[in-house]
């Protein structure tokens, strides 16, 4: 499988990753959560309400990390 994979051009091998992870975004909701996995969220969710903390936009986050490449 792996081997007829890399035969494929890159152009179509993206596509099919975005197909497969829209597929699986769109059956998100038929995943459940491990016990750890709610625990944390759980965990998370406690902390935002004592600071309200909201976190940092993805795009500050991602220039600070090429900054430092």
């Amino acid at each position: 499988m792996k081997s007829r994979l890399r035969n494929l051009p890159l152009d179509e091998r993206i596509k099919l990753v975005q197909d497969l992870w829209d597929s699986i975004s769109a059956d998100q909701n038929k995943l459940s959560l491990t016990d750890e996995q709610k625990d944390e969220l759980d965990r998370r969710i406690d902390a935002f309400e004592i600071d309200k903390n909201k976190g940092r936009l993805a795009r500050e986050v991602l220039s600070d990390v090429r900054q430092k490449l």
